[in-house]
């Protein structure tokens, strides 16, 4: 009975350790795949900081030119007044 135990929990922590190892390596694959774009916030929307402010969630208008939320790479060319640069 004792074997069985050392075991099983032997493979639950292998199993958790690999589970802990993938979710951080998608993460970052995630993170690499996303771009700032900025203009096409809505008011109380951005993503982050903007020029005038600290805080996410703070744009004041709809398009803010210096509000920014990130998008998936290669999405914020196609978006109407989406830039990756602030203005």
């Amino acid at each position: 009975m004792k074997k069985t135990n050392v075991a099983l929990a032997t493979a639950v922590t292998g199993l958790l350790a690999l589970a802990g190892t993938a979710m951080t390596t998608s993460t970052a694959v995630a993170a690499e795949a996303k771009e700032k774009c900025y203009g096409v916030a809505k008011a109380g929307k951005n993503d982050c900081a903007t020029k005038t402010s600290s805080c996410a969630g703070t744009a004041k208008t709809d398009g803010q030119k210096d509000a920014f939320i990130m998008v998936p790479k290669g999405l914020c060319d196609r978006l109407a007044g989406g830039s990756t640069e602030a203005k």
